[in-house]
């Protein structure tokens, strides 16, 4: 066999390995994708005291049956632990209830799915009481009621409405009730024609705006 031969074929060689070198190198499939899982809260903030629904989905495949445990990490956010477990539907839908104390964060895990983190924001509950609701134009009304969980020493806004809002009118501290874990508050002061009222305290780290029910002085 002479050299040209010797070269073609050394060629033709070389020209059939490219294709199998090439089968050989395909990658593998990559795995399938093991789902994800939601989280939501039906109502944010919440008044303290009440409940609060969070509700979510687990997606992919064979996601009807699942166990979802929920994790807490209540105020001043130290760590996550588990608080409840909820089951999928055969749509994979899951929910369940809690009554947080003070702010905290929830998330949700399925396997090795977790949700994003969400923050429940928890609303002090604020009462109001007029002393007298028809008073005399210009007699003193008092404005009193209580702030649950108690929050001694902190700012109370009495507020007004007008035409573009309310208003902060008056301001007093929240007071100690001995034996309870409520704190009370009560202001007086002249009113000299009608009005409606509101009381708020303002945001804290471990708990959010608390706004009371308004209140109306009918003044004659």
């Amino acid at each position: 066999m002479n050299r040209t031969t010797l070269a073609l074929s050394a060629a033709v060689a070389a020209l059939g390995v490219v294709p199998f070198a090439a089968h050989a190198a395909k990658p593998p499939k990559p795995p399938k994708s093991p789902g994800n899982v939601t989280l939501a809260a039906a109502t944010n903030p919440v008044n303290f005291g009440r409940s609060v629904t969070l509700s979510g989905k687990l997606t992919g495949p064979k996601s009807s049956g699942k166990p979802v445990s929920l994790l807490a990490d209540p105020f001043p956010y130290n760590t996550f632990t588990k608080v409840t477990t909820a089951t999928t539907s055969a749509t994979g839908d899951y929910s369940t209830t809690q009554k947080p104390s003070v702010n905290t964060r929830y998330k949700a895990s399925q396997g090795g799915n977790q949700s994003a983190i969400i923050t429940v924001l928890v609303r002090p509950a604020v009462s109001l009481r007029l002393g007298d609701y028809t008073p005399k134009r210009g007699q003193s009304v008092r404005f009193s009621g209580r702030v649950c969980p108690q929050h001694d020493g902190s700012s109370m806004s009495i507020q007004r409405r007008y035409s573009r809002g309310y208003r902060t009118i008056r301001k007093t501290a929240l007071r100690d009730i001995p034996g309870s874990t409520c704190s009370s508050y009560r202001k007086t002061f002249r009113v000299f024609r009608d009005g409606r009222f509101r009381t708020v305290i303002g945001s804290h780290a471990d708990h959010a705006r608390g706004i009371s029910r308004s209140r109306v002085a009918r003044v004659h």
